[in-house]
Parts: structure tokens; C-alpha cells; sequence
């Protein structure tokens, strides 16, 4: 199929990228560069031997993106763009909002009027909010509790709807936390733009020596070493999530909603313990006070991914710091 993927510049987009490549697909890309870049396509089509399709466009702008769907006949999408930071939502929740659901909707509407009704959405585990109980499963009422979370949930209720409304539409919605790692290659991997809002990031930049230490929120949690527990995954694993949800949603119309994790959580001292193994040294922390709205512990159960899609994770901690770490060495200052 030639698929699109919006936001494939990116860290998950590009990795999936390749996986849909490897898997025979045609690839068409939109990505507005904000928090990518355009070399990481480049190394993508060295790895795979065929360059994707790019277009560089915003969600946001409607006609650019009809233009694409004009210009290319497109059998489905998987859909990434959109912006990410917890925090930032907090402080900027209308340019969240409006980016997120405004690019949405805009891809939607094209896609309806060009008829192509197969979309595999890139949502978060963040959507379960605080109330549900660990592990978190896809028939749990979801309820987020930060902007960026809710622009999450509330395309999830927009895809919902229209799964509803219209039974030509093919759906499928991801919800995963915590994607790290790089390709075993090491040529492509995560490049964040400014401080990392996410641990395996930021212990790299401190094990190259772009950061001073890691900090680590909070040391007191009702946990085995008293830190907060996530849920990994590497991020070769969830592309091929991806692929895989794609091509269990062809040709079967309806609204799936699977979680990608690896059923488990680990907490921050035996993630830096295990990149301290893979890199070969110790890595300066300190232990500081607790995060506000960090919760101790939460992973999902991916049982159902594995039982509809044949698909679990198959990396491990080790393996995706391992990944990382080959990543950050080979590019100190990212692309």
C-alpha cells in the first residue's frame, strides 16, 4: 500500500517509516520540522534503499494538505504529527489545542472528501489519567489530566464518533507511554529539541556530557528503590506495532484500541543502571523532590495487542539503552 505518515520526520515517525518500508509498503511523509528533521528521512532511506515521499507541511494549513493527497493516491494513514510536552500543554494549552485537534480535523476532512477511511492514530497511555488502577487496560473509562493528554483523548472521541457515524472507516488507536531506544544501527534515533523531557534522553546527554547530571524526581515513591515506575518501550518494537495495527485494520471497518507496552514497569534508578552498563561508565545523579502530577507506578496490559495483532514487545531494557547509547555516541549533538 503507499501509507502516509504525518509527523514522519520525527523520532516514532521515522522509525515506523522503516518498518513500513521493510514491509513492502510505499511511503508518503508530511512533516512541518518543527520538532525534527529532514536528515533523519535521508538516513531512513540509506537503511531501507528507498527514499519516502516528503513533503514539508502543516496539519494545520488544509489545502497543503489536500495538495499531498492530490498529488499521491494514498491507501491509509498513520498519524503522528503533533506536539507532545507535557509540560509546555500546561503552560501553552491553546496552541496545544489548536494544533493538535485543528491539524486533526483537517486531516480527517481530506480524507473523507479523497475517500481513504484507514487511519492507525498514535495516542498515549496518558489518556487513562490517575484514577485508573496499574495495570491499565483499553476498557478502562479514559480521563487525562493535562492538555496535551487531552488533546490526545479528545481525538480518540473524534475518531470514535466518526468510526460510528460512518462504517466505511477503518480505525485503529495506540495508546503506549515511554518509547526509547534507537536502531541498532545507530543512524537514526531520538534528537530532542532543547532539555529532554524524558529520562533515556536525558541520561544520554549526560553520559556524552552535553548535561552536567540527571535529576531525579522524587526518591520517597511506594516502589521497590523508592522511584517512579514507566513502562518502556524500544522504539523499533512500537514501530512495528504500527505496521502491525495497519494491516490488522485493512479491510475491517470499525474503532480498535489497542495498548503497546511491554507489561511491566522499570523504575528510573534501573533504567540509568542499565544505560550505565551500556555505556560503560557511572552517570552523576541526584535524587530531588517529587514532580507535581508524577504518579508512582504505571504500565499497560498489552495482552490484547498479542492476542489480535500477534504482537508483543521483544527488546529489552538493556537492549534499548544499549540502542541509545550506540545513537547518542555516534551523533553527540543529534542530527
Amino acid at each position: 500500500m503507499r501509507i502516509l505518515v504525518t509527523g514522519g520526520a520525527g523520532y516514532i515517525g521515522s522509525h515506523t517509516v522503516l518498518s513500513l518500508q521493510q514491509a513492502g509498503h510505499e511511503v508518503v511523509v508530511i512533516d512541518n520540522l518543527v520538532n525534527s528533521s529532514a536528515e533523519s528521512l535521508r538516513r531512513v532511506a540509506e537503511l531501507s534503499g528507498t527514499p519516502a515521499v516528503f513533503h514539508r507541511a502543516d496539519l494545520v494549513d488544509e489545502s497543503a494538505v489536500d495538495a499531498v493527497f492530490a498529488g499521491h493516491a494514498i491507501d491509509a494513514v498513520i498519524h503522528f504529527a503533533g506536539l507532545k510536552a507535557v509540560g509546555e500543554s500546561v503552560r501553552e494549552p491553546l496552541h496545544y489545542y489548536y494544533n493538535n485537534l485543528v491539524g486533526t480535523l483537517n486531516l480527517l476532512r481530506v480524507m473523507d472528501r479523497r475517500g481513504v477511511r484507514s487511519i492507525v492514530f498514535s495516542s498515549s497511555a496518558t489518556v487513562y489519567g490517575e484514577h485508573n488502577p496499574v495495570p491499565y487496560l483499553e476498557k478502562m473509562e479514559i480521563g487525562a489530566n493535562n492538555p496535551y493528554g487531552r488533546t490526545k483523548e479528545q481525538v480518540e472521541d473524534i475518531l470514535a464518533d466518526l468510526g460510528a457515524a460512518d462504517s466505511r472507516w477503518q480505525i485503529a488507536l495506540l495508546r503506549y507511554f515511554n518509547p526509547v531506544g534507537a536502531h541498532p544501527s545507530g543512524r537514526i534515533g531520538e534528537d530532542p529539541q532543547g532539555v529532554p523531557n524524558n529520562l533515556v534522553p536525558f541520561i544520554a546527554q549526560v553520559a556524552v556530557g552535553r548535561r552536567e547530571k540527571l535529576m531525579v524526581f522524587g526518591g520517597d515513591y511506594d516502589t521497590p528503590d523508592g522511584t517512579c515506575q514507566r513502562d518502556y518501550i524500544h522504539v523499533v518494537d512500537l514501530a512495528d506495532g504500527h505496521v502491525a495495527a495497519l494491516d490488522h485494520i485493512t479491510g475491517r471497518p470499525g474503532v480498535y484500541r489497542w495498548n503497546l507496552g511491554s507489561g511491566k514497569g522499570s523504575s528510573v534508578l534501573e533504567v540509568l543502571r542499565a544505560f550505565e552498563k551500556a555505556a560503560g561508565k557511572r552517570i552523576p545523579y541526584e535524587i530531588t523532590g517529587r514532580r507535581s502530577g508524577d504518579l508512582p507506578a504505571f504500565w499497560a496490559d498489552a495482552s490484547s495487542a498479542l492476542a489480535d495483532l500477534s504482537w508483543s514487545t521483544t527488546r529489552t531494557v538493556d537492549q534499548m539503552c544499549e540502542d541509545h547509547w550506540r545513537w547518542q555516541k555516534n551523533n553527540p549533538q543529534g542530527y
